[in-house]
């Protein structure tokens, strides 16, 4: 992105400057980040769209989870799309999502920085589906770059086309979710269309930017020969920039969440990929000249 580029910034009044409002803090999964709960509807949406500010579900430290190294990484809130098998589905909604400024953001990933260097880590922005808030996640990521922090984004690429170029080149590792490989299925396991991911992964593989796929095995749902078979193929177009595909077995560990919720788990029964059905798949991706993990 340009040295120049000047975002816009929050209006004076959006912001309440009383003692309370000053002194607020989000506690559980966002302690120790200022929010801005003096916001009406309409300056949280300006703010929404100058990346002022961003919605967000929660944050943790791991380690080679989410990208390499030790990472810092945030949960946004909102997503557009209805995994079958989504294990955060209190995630879905934006408005469910805490609003922290992009400036604490940035001040959080700081006091990680050498960390982070010292591990071959970053900031991985994760959901929910963090590219519904591109103002403030291309924001942050412009600000790590700046700060010599490794950056992921973790998504599905179904909002691609909401990325401009520029805002591609500050991202250094793309975790795509691959989650079907023909449209039918696709729109099955998660009531979308798959193609904004398949161009989303061109985009990138175009601009350098390394991918690591990531696909969710689901015996009776995405287990088919064709689906896999369709799937390896896609990741194979993507070329030198796919560094390798992960094979992750579908596990039950969300379900407690969609009961929490009392929404209908379509999975209720499902069990995860037998070692036999994990092989078949590894083997398929592997016939393409794919690194599986």
């Amino acid at each position: 992105m340009s040295e120049n580029v000047q975002f816009k910034t929050t209006n004076p009044h959006m912001l309440k400057s009383n003692k309370d409002y000053a002194s607020q803090t989000l506690m559980g999964g966002l302690s120790g980040f200022e929010s801005p709960i003096g916001l009406d509807r309409r300056d949280r949406i300006h703010a929404l769209k100058s990346g002022d500010i961003g919605f967000v579900h929660s944050w943790d430290i791991n380690t080679s989870v989410d990208g390499p190294g030790t990472r810092m990484t945030v949960f946004m809130s909102g997503c557009p799309l209805r995994c079958q098998y989504c294990q955060n589905p209190d995630t879905w909604k934006m408005r469910d999502g805490k609003p922290v400024y992009f400036d604490a953001m940035v001040k959080k990933i700081s006091r990680y920085a050498d960390l982070f260097k010292a591990t071959g880590g970053g900031i991985t922005f994760s959901g929910g589906e963090s590219m519904m808030q591109p103002a403030f996640v291309s924001r942050v990521f412009r600000a790590a770059k700046e700060m010599g922090v490794h950056t992921c984004l973790d998504t599905s690429g179904f909002l691609g086309a909401s990325y401009t170029d520029e805002q591609l080149d500050d991202i250094d590792l793309c975790l795509l979710d691959v989650k079907s490989g023909d449209e039918a299925t696709y729109k099955k396991v998660t009531g979308g269309i798959l193609q904004p991911t398949i161009d989303f992964g061109h985009r990138l593989a175009e601009r350098g930017v390394k991918m690591w796929v990531r696909f969710v095995l689901v015996p009776g749902l995405t287990d088919s020969e064709d689906n896999v078979e369709n799937v390896a193929k896609i990741c194979a177009s993507f070329g030198d920039a796919l560094e390798h595909v992960d094979v992750l077995g579908f596990h039950q560990l969300g379900r407690p969440k969609w009961h929490e919720l009392r929404i209908p788990y379509p999975l209720e029964d499902a069990k995860g990929p037998s070692a036999k059905l994990r092989a078949r798949v590894v083997k398929q991706f592997e016939s393409h000249g794919l690194t599986v993990y």
